[in-house]
């Protein structure tokens, strides 16, 4: 199948073509002739698989090519496109520019953490596609400079964390001030049944559009568990960016746990950064910026940096904490193994996230393989055959047993220096300390 038989127009596969894709993805090939025809739409893919594109091209076809602003007519927003992240809103302006370019889209983000008076000018110069995130709309809403009257085409990009009971009152507000007849689209990795429920109030007998089995993930991602005591993590981690220096996303639970944990990096002579929603919005825009470049080789983030982030050719996901929701596992390997590429997903769990781990494998329906770093073996070891099945396949990363270093449990007391002999007296040579400390 080619994008030429989807029904677009010839500057949107002008558009396309200029990008060097020549077929559509399954979920573009699935969902796109179904928007066309007007209907509302749930679209679930796995991340990586041109999700973005599936709803922008024809939305771009609807509001440029089927039903075009009359002349004369005043320019309001006729399109909606909410996303949970700044981040994410950023990319898909970008989408709609790149898709748009050659049929004069007019386009807007409105999100926090810069100033609101660039966006209200824009606004009163008009537009026709709104990307947003909900605080800063409701902003705008309240201050009367946005106009939701027109509104022909919601979009919920990474529905599942938008109508989250974090974003509810939020959606509840915005939703209550867009027309009643619209088209709405929602578009996830995920969807959980209490989703399904919730976006059957506010849905038009949607088409549901599943085209890989529900919180799947990509088959060119592997998965690495190594098992390790908790104040023995930031050694492990630092032990393996260093034996392998490939850009890598490492996920923290919380927001000072990301800055901590990218300083002791930095120290140690790693580059790297950190991104979370406590940065301003120039200093999560840098650290992407200098990331996706290659300025910085580590990034280091909460959730924030889970949904929607395409980072092109990414080899590796470290999560230094497992997610607390299973779900959140599969946004955050999606930012590796994207678009057919292989990527690699590392977990360091200790022994007070078993119950996690479990929850994850019971999600994605397969063992993780469980490999004991020689040096950093666990005090006590996994314990996974509850909920979610046996342990699975558990060995040495590097050899066979008799190959293993000897548990360094005294030297953890002594500093957590973990790895010995030439790797600490490379660290010596370097100038870098021999351990990350806590």
């Amino acid at each position: 199948m080619s994008f030429d038989t989807l029904g677009l127009s010839p500057a949107l596969l002008r558009a396309i073509a200029e990008q060097q894709y020549t077929e559509p993805t399954p979920v573009q090939a699935a969902a796109i002739p179904v928007v066309l025809a007007g209907r509302d739409v749930m679209a679930g893919a796995q991340t990586g698989t041109g999700k973005t594109a599936a709803f922008t091209l024809p939305l771009l076809e609807h509001l440029y090519m089927r039903h075009a602003r009359a002349t004369g007519a005043p320019r309001r927003p006729r399109a909606l496109i909410l996303t949970p992240t700044r981040e994410l809103a950023a990319q898909v302006q970008d989408s709609v520019r790149t898709y748009g370019k050659h049929v004069g889209a007019k386009s807007l983000t409105i999100f926090g953490g810069v100033g609101m008076n660039p966006q209200i000018d824009a606004l009163r110069r008009g537009v026709d596609i709104v990307v947003a995130t909900p605080g800063r709309l409701l902003d705008h809403m309240q201050q009367r400079s946005v106009d939701l009257s027109a509104i022909e085409v919601l979009v919920l990009d990474e529905a599942d964390r938008m109508l989250d009971m974090g974003f509810l009152p939020q959606m509840k507000r915005v939703l209550a001030a867009l027309p009643a007849q619209r088209q709405t689209l929602l578009f996830s990795a995920t969807f959980s049944t209490e989703i399904k429920a919730l976006a059957a109030q506010f849905m038009h007998a949607p088409d549901e559009i599943q085209v890989a089995r529900p919180n799947s993930v990509a088959a060119t991602v592997s998965h690495r568990v190594h098992p390790v005591d908790a104040e023995a993590k930031r050694d492990l981690l630092l032990y393996l960016l260093e034996a392998d220096a490939a850009q890598t996303l490492v996920f923290c639970r919380t927001k000072h746990g990301s800055d901590k944990l990218a300083k002791q990096l930095d120290k140690a002579g790693l580059r790297a950064a950190a991104i979370h929603g406590n940065k301003s919005q120039n200093q999560r825009t840098r650290a992407l910026a200098d990331f996706k470049s290659g300025r910085v080789g580590i990034l280091v983030a909460t959730d924030i940096a889970a949904r929607g982030l395409d980072i092109d050719q990414l080899p590796r996901v470290i999560n230094f904490d497992l997610p607390m929701v299973a779900e959140d596992y599969v946004h955050r390997i999606g930012r590796t193994g994207r678009a057919g590429a292989e990527g690699l997903a590392v977990s360091l769990v200790s022994h007070a996230e078993e119950g996690l781990l479990r929850d994850i494998r019971k999600l994605l329906k397969q063992d993780i393989a469980i490999e004991d770093v020689p040096g950093f073996e666990p005090a006590r070891p996994l314990r996974l055959d509850g909920p979610g099945g046996s342990g699975g396949p558990r060995q040495p990363r590097n050899g066979s047993p008799q190959a293993r270093r000897p548990h360094a449990q005294q030297s953890r007391n002594n500093g957590g220096e973990h790895a010995a002999g030439n790797q600490k007296r490379r660290r010596r040579r370097s100038g870098r300390p021999a351990a990350v400390k806590s």
